[in-house]
């Protein structure tokens, strides 16, 4: 007789794995632009410009159309030359790149990584958490005081695994800002060995007297960066420009590391001629302020709470989850797309974007019918 068949179980099912830090990750979702079976939509979810790009960086980016087969310049030379121009900064320590979103990434990986803590406020950009947290390090995301960072709880939370403070000023999605005397005595603060990175994604935008984005803090010393963007006041976004200011050392491993050519060459040029666009700057932060003031001011009498803002945009506070749900369907429904803000544990609150004089209006005229209709009900 022939001996039974020994059973064997099948063998597993092998394939490339993720590291677990890639798994913990929620992918982040940009602002919705489209609304189906609605003829005109109206986008106020990513603050971007209420006017658009300058009409130079539009002829910029035309002009080279046809050059598009080249590789760009890789040190975007002329790029951080007309930055430092117009912020009066040495171009040798500025870094382009693609988005301030790529410079976040790079920060995270060159001086964090595992073993590590990154601290970032509670309600602060969902990027410092993403890339931290894809760098390896362990994110802390510490309570705010009155949705505004709070220095004495994020000097608490400092470890000797701490390795990167992350700051928005203004902070994105809340609108605060912290006065350049608390700025400066979070660095003081901080260890030496620990980076303080200022995200002034918002800076055009703040009309405070003291204001700095950051540059004060980063001439200081050599354990401080100054994130910008062109994607905001410069209607840049679908472009893709950011800029660090930084120290020499923090410049020479961002070079490092940065992608070859990570700034295009149409981005490059549309940049260029933003920065010269004649009173641009001084025209969105006027209308921002104006716009701002008017549109909050007609939420809070409908009885919608505000949050104070220095940016281009605002929180509205509905109060519950549910009614600031109502109220993104109510704005949905004639088009208006907002922000819901569960991703950043505030879903009782809409960030609004500051559009145009007539997008602003329209939004009032909408929340005002909501909130009437929910006095009524």
């Amino acid at each position: 007789m022939n001996a039974p068949e020994t059973m064997h179980p099948a063998p597993p099912q092998l394939h490339p794995q993720p590291r677990p830090e890639v798994m913990k990750i929620a992918a982040y979702v940009g602002g919705e632009g489209k609304l189906e079976g609605v003829n005109r939509v109206i986008k106020l979810s990513s603050n971007e410009g209420a006017f658009g790009p300058p009409p130079g960086a539009v002829a910029a980016y035309t002009k080279v159309a046809s050059e598009i087969f080249r590789y760009p310049d890789g040190a975007s030379t002329a790029l951080r030359a007309a930055i430092g121009r117009r912020h009066g900064l040495d171009p040798t320590r500025i870094v382009c790149g693609t988005g301030s979103d790529e410079l976040i990434g790079h920060l995270c990986h060159i001086y964090g990584g595992a073993g590590t803590d990154i601290l970032m406020s509670m309600h602060g950009f969902t990027m410092y958490q993403i890339a931290g947290t894809y760098a390896g390090s362990r994110v802390i995301k510490v309570p705010e005081r009155n949705l505004t960072t709070d220095v004495d709880a994020l000097l608490a939370n400092v470890t000797e695994a701490t390795r990167i403070v992350f700051v928005a000023n203004p902070n994105n999605p809340t609108g605060s800002l912290l006065p350049q005397a608390e700025m400066e005595r979070l660095r003081a603060g901080l260890r030496a060995d620990i980076l303080l990175v200022i995200d002034a994604a918002y800076a055009e935008y703040v009309e405070a007297a003291d204001y700095d984005p950051g540059v004060k803090l980063v001439d200081a010393g050599e354990n401080t960066v100054m994130l910008r963007t062109f994607s905001k006041i410069y209607g840049l976004g679908g472009m893709r420009v950011g800029w660090a200011y930084a120290p020499a050392g923090a410049i020479d491993a961002l070079n490092r590391v940065r992608g070859v050519f990570n700034v295009n060459i149409a981005a490059q040029a549309a940049a260029v001629a933003a920065l010269a666009e004649p009173g641009w700057v001084e025209k969105g932060r006027e209308h921002n302020a104006r716009a701002r003031a008017r549109l909050s001011a007609a939420l809070e009498r409908a009885g919608i709470k505000v949050w104070p803002s220095h940016g281009n945009f605002f929180l509205a506070d509905f109060a519950t989850p549910a009614r600031a749900a109502a109220a993104d369907a109510a704005l949905r429904a004639r088009g208006l797309i907002v922000r819901a803000m569960g991703a950043y544990d505030l879903p009782h609150c809409l960030r609004i974007t500051v559009g145009t004089d007539e997008e602003c209006g329209l939004v009032a005229e909408a929340l005002t019918a909501f909130m009437a209709a929910q006095k009524d009900g």
